[in-house]
């Protein structure tokens, strides 16, 4: 394990069996002000990952030994909701698909530009920096503590994954209107995400589902997005 320090720098856990690619994007970090933490499989990051409880964000490798980034991240989910950016060699859908299930919040196929690589870890990092810490949005019975990171719905606590979270967040701050597919990927997966709609109404059905009853609220807008309704 390598450690690159830095006083009250943010730490990212970076993690892929590739020493030369650890190297290309701790390097990279940490020019750009990261302290960054290396493991070299999924059995070290799990271990380094709890071992250490002031990890920021992870960015990790699908394909490695011992324990691929998958499961890795299943497990990391069990419990945590820190965002992590998934690199893989393969740009295949499904894949993609089955790491947005797993909480997955960003996808990046190798190669890839170090630099395109740092921008998305900023714009995680500022996107979960800026739930200032007293900010609670109530709607239709459903409360949203952006700080804690929790959901009520009908004063009972829902787990959801980080982008689950996100994406009723933005349903709920828009409520009443009606939001096309393309700008909630812009907004919730960032601009630089290059998906399809398939990605959202897999959310939306996951997060529907999860809601009961309050699922409703979130309306179909046939051949344009969605819209959350609430009184």
């Amino acid at each position: 394990m390598k450690v690159y320090t830095g006083m009250d720098r943010l730490k990212i856990l970076v993690v892929d069996d590739e020493s030369r690619m650890r190297k290309l994007v701790g390097d990279f970090l940490s020019k750009n002000n990261y302290e960054v933490v290396e493991a070299e499989d999924g059995v070290q990051a799990v271990d380094i990952f709890f071992e250490q409880n002031d990890i920021a964000l992870i960015i990790l490798d699908v394909m490695m030994p011992n324990m691929d980034g998958w499961q890795v991240c299943k497990e990391i989910r069990e419990y945590s909701k820190v965002p992590i950016i998934m690199l893989t060699a393969r740009s295949d859908e499904r894949d993609e698909l089955l790491g947005f299930e797993l909480g997955v919040d960003e996808y990046i196929s190798k190669p890839f530009s170090p630099k395109i690589l740092v921008a998305r870890v900023e714009a995680i990092l500022r996107r979960t920096s800026q739930m200032s810490a007293d900010e609670v949005i109530e709607a239709g019975g459903i409360v949203v503590n952006k700080a804690a990171h929790s959901v009520l719905v009908d004063s009972q606590p829902v787990e959801l994954s980080y982008k689950e979270f996100e994406l009723l967040t933005y349903f709920m701050e828009n409520k009443g209107i009606a939001l096309s597919r393309e700008k909630i990927l812009n907004s919730v997966w960032n601009y630089d995400y290059f998906g399809d709609a398939r990605t959202i109404d897999t959310h939306v059905k996951k997060l529907r589902s999860k809601m009961g009853q309050k699922g409703d609220l979130i309306k179909t807008i046939w051949g344009m997005g969605y819209k959350f309704e609430a009184e």
